[in-house]
């Protein structure tokens, strides 16, 4: 059993690191409180190799690893918190299945704009009535002439404002079996946004609507009985979730030690009081910790999807440690870590949405149960005969 990376992850791992002291530091206040998606970063990110990283070469990726992809989050995060909100955009979820399930033309089409940086797809899952239970989705795919005509709403889109691709989860029949998703272009007629809204960690959206908007059946990507194959890889989505907070933990984590080492109060430096000792104690092992449990993910899925025991594990384990050292980091931090002139406090509200999205942390409690008993455990009603 070896708790080291192999000698050439630590030379991506240092390389990735070069590249975000060379250039993010300078922006990175600003970035996490602009509007807007940071394209110049996106460019830089394309240029460095840091796009596609761990897709297969055969189907336009550079032929690296997960653990590459995650190596990448926390070192890009570790300098510029907001950044890794791109690596984690341009290497998992809707891009990601995009690339696994796409056809050779859809490829062809869409994919060498995404990783030149110069375009972006968002996943557009979400429902007013169908948010954990996804299931319940209501958004049509109705059959008309050679394509479908899609009817429905989405929200709480992240990058809904700024994608050029939307990857839309939609019904093509009743059940289960009948849901997949197809591709969804920005200028599509009849595909139009509500008024625009925001999430408290800072990124902006909007309601998605559809209204017979027509897509060839090109633009479909997984068919009925679709939605099985886009789940299992959901596993990888969550370990990109996983990554960026704790590494924003992490980041916060940072700031606020060397915080306590140089300012001082009762004449002394803060880290001389036994109270902050042992909190920064507490916050290196909940991250020491979870930081194992996501590598175990990682690790053990080399050359396969990710273990769902492996994956809830990680994500419960690094959603809680990432939002509780940031938001512990701010208290020691004081006035100072309340400020938006530093970014812990935004660590806090970003690792604070990580805890709902991509499955929350209680529905990761509810996984985690059944596995450990080996059964399912329900959450709706029973019927009644």
């Amino acid at each position: 059993m070896d708790f080291e990376l192999t000698p050439e992850q630590r030379m991506f791992r240092d390389s990735v690191r070069n590249f975000a002291d060379r250039t993010l530091p300078a922006g990175a206040v600003s970035r996490a409180h602009q509007q807007g998606f940071p394209w110049d970063v996106a460019r830089l990110l394309a240029a460095q190799g840091l796009i596609g990283i761990g897709f297969a070469e055969e189907k336009g990726g550079l032929g690296g690893t997960l653990m590459d992809a995650i190596l990448a989050i926390e070192q890009i995060a570790l300098v510029c918190p907001r950044s890794s909100d791109l690596v984690h955009a341009y290497n998992f979820g809707a891009i990601r299945t995009f690339v696994e399930y796409a056809s050779p033309a859809q490829r062809e089409r869409y994919l060498p704009k995404l990783l030149k940086g110069e375009a972006l797809m968002a996943v557009a899952m979400t429902e007013p009535e169908a948010g954990s239970a996804v299931t319940d989705l209501t958004t049509a795919a109705t059959p008309k002439d050679d394509g479908y005509l899609i009817n429905g709403t989405k929200c709480f889109t992240t990058n809904s404002l700024e994608a050029d691709l939307y990857l839309v989860y939609v019904r093509f029949g009743p059940g289960v079996g009948g849901i997949g998703s197809i591709i969804l272009e920005r200028d599509t007629p009849g595909f139009t946004f509500g008024q625009p809204s925001g999430f408290m960690g800072g990124d902006p959206w909007r309601q998605l609507y559809f209204e017979d908007c027509y897509i060839g059946r090109e633009n479909v990507l997984l068919g009925p009985g679709g939605f099985k194959k886009q789940i299992s890889g959901f596993n990888v989505e969550r370990l990109g979730n996983s990554a960026r907070a704790l590494a924003i933990g992490r980041y916060a984590f940072n700031c606020a030690r060397e915080h306590a080492l140089v300012r001082k109060q009762f004449g002394r430096a803060l880290c001389e009081f036994q109270g902050l000792q042992w909190k920064f104690a507490d916050m290196a092992l909940q991250l020491d910790a979870a930081q194992l449990l996501l590598y175990r993910a990682v690790v053990n899925a080399e050359g396969s999807l990710p273990s769902a025991y492996d994956t809830v594990m990680a994500k419960l384990a690094c959603n809680k440690a990432g939002f509780e050292v940031a938001n512990e980091a701010l208290q020691i931090m004081g006035g100072s870590g309340y400020s938006t002139e530093v970014l812990v406090e935004y660590c806090v509200r970003r690792t604070r949405g990580w805890m709902i999205a991509g499955g929350s942390t209680e529905m990761m409690k509810n996984r985690i149960a059944e596995l450990i008993f080996d059964r399912h455990f329900s959450q709706r009603p029973e019927k009644r005969s």
